[in-house]
């Protein structure tokens, strides 16, 4: 066996190890966020309406995460990246998690998961236009495959009975869609720079990331006054800390892996694994709780299959992307 084979063997390896702790916590991430943002709280049924509050205290433990992971088991040396791409990287990341839950005013929810799980066609557009990358086009059809198959097998047909909706409020919920695709594209391709450029290392990259996102949402937080509404919330229902804390210590250990996979594999990879984790996500439901498939789930199904698995054959045989000077 060759020194390539056993070093492409080693590589595949860490890439799998990488996405299996995608699936893993944000799993029961998923399941977290929805009792906190979900449910009823108290006698009076009081919802959860401080959503910049949990997004900063995720925000900040991911910050604090990363610190901790510099200083003692992944110690990466001096970060030379330009702040500003640090900035627009940031910035772009929570444009994207704002519109994409402004559109859940205009248009339901999956018809909101279809449009986010188109991810992977942002991030290679502008991985090109931005990231200056150059990916075949067996690629761009593989990750369309999948796309396809992830939308098919998301979409539901009760989605289509949702009352209330206007043709404005869905022009509207499909422009913050395609703004939020377009920042995740942005977001993508600002990070494929920084690891050409600066060779910017997973750590730092995640430590950056949400320390300026953390200064953002401070400050609307601040300014809003949602910091006191948050306060007293809790004050009523200490018991909501728990899951909190808990959802905000998966979200780290998840980025952890998100931001491996993109300062090892690249931006495309991880917007793979993102969007079919959301898929084997709702398949092991189906699985574990007994529910039947439509023919058109069934069809995602195995567009799914079909796409990660001539990606992974063409990926083993053809060379990496390359990145254009």
């Amino acid at each position: 066996m060759s020194i390539n084979t056993i070093q492409t063997k080693a590589v595949d390896k860490k890439l799998i190890l990488y996405a299996l702790g995608i699936f893993v916590t944000y799993f029961y991430f998923g399941i977290l966020q929805e009792k906190i943002t979900r449910s009823k709280y108290g006698s009076s049924g009081e919802p959860f309406r401080c959503t910049v509050s949990l997004v900063f205290i995720q925000c900040l433990v991911n910050a604090l995460f990363a610190k901790i992971m510099l200083m003692t088991f992944m110690k990466q040396g001096v970060d030379s990246t330009t702040k500003w791409y640090y900035f627009f990287s940031s910035s772009s990341y929570l444009a994207a998690m704002v519109a994409s839950n402004m559109a859940l005013q205009h248009v339901n929810y999956p018809t909101q998961v279809v449009g986010k799980s188109c991810k992977p066609i942002p991030v290679m557009i502008l991985g090109v236009l931005v990231g200056r990358k150059r990916y075949p086009l067996l690629k761009y059809l593989f990750v369309f495959l999948i796309v396809c198959g992830v939308g098919l097998f998301m979409f539901k047909d009760s989605a289509g009975k949702s009352s209330g909706a206007s043709a404005s409020a869905l022009g509207a919920g499909e422009l913050l869609l395609i703004f939020s695709l377009a920042m995740d594209g942005l977001t993508g391709a600002f990070q494929e720079r920084m690891k050409n450029e600066y060779k910017t290392q997973s750590g730092h990259m995640m430590l950056q990331m949400n320390v300026w996102s953390t200064l953002t949402l401070g400050l609307i937080l601040l300014v809003s006054g949602e910091i006191w509404t948050f306060l007293e919330f809790v004050g009523r229902y200490p018991y909501v800390i728990y899951n909190i804390i808990s959802f905000s210590v998966l979200s780290a250990v998840g980025q952890m892996f998100i931001f491996l996979i993109v300062a090892n594999f690249g931006p495309l990879p991880c917007s793979i694994t993102t969007t079919t984790r959301k898929f084997f996500t709702v398949l092991g439901s189906v699985i574990l709780f007994g529910n039947s498939l439509s023919n058109r789930q069934w069809l995602g199904t195995s567009l799914v299959f079909i796409g990660l698995a001539l990606d992974a054959f063409y990926g083993k045989n053809s060379p990496k992307p390359k990145s254009v000077k």
